[in-house]
């Protein structure tokens, strides 16, 4: 497929192929006319590249990644852990985080809540 079905199939605009492509993250095929031509295999790996992306994990983070994403041996799996492991704890921080926005955020929604529904004339 053409990176315009890629784009459609993936939702990633055709500028966000071509930059994961630099990066190292896909890898496709040219033709003789140099258009890019890619696998079906492409569609799973840009919404991985997109879920990792999405909740903020760095490009280059991602980058480093890539190798690992495919053909695993016993070196790279082991590699892929560890990068793996750090990403994981840094996402369990970031979510916890946000737990505790979303928690405060509650209480001042119940507090406006509160007040709101407290008589006109500022009794209790």
């Amino acid at each position: 497929m053409r990176i315009g079905e890629l784009s459609v199939r993936t939702g990633a605009s055709r500028r966000s192929l071509r930059y994961y492509e630099e990066e190292g993250l896909l890898v496709s095929s040219r033709s003789p006319s140099g258009q890019r031509h890619c696998k079906d295999e492409h569609v799973q790996r840009v919404r991985l590249i997109q879920a990792f992306l999405a909740p903020g994990v760095p490009g280059d983070t991602i980058t480093e990644m890539a190798p690992y994403m495919s053909e695993p041996n016993e070196d790279r799996a082991l590699r892929a852990l560890e990068i793996m492991s750090r990403e994981r704890a840094w996402l369990s921080e970031a979510i916890d985080g946000l737990a505790a926005a979303r928690e405060a955020l509650d209480q001042l929604a119940e507090d406006n809540q509160a007040y709101l529904a407290r008589p006109a004339d500022g009794g209790p």
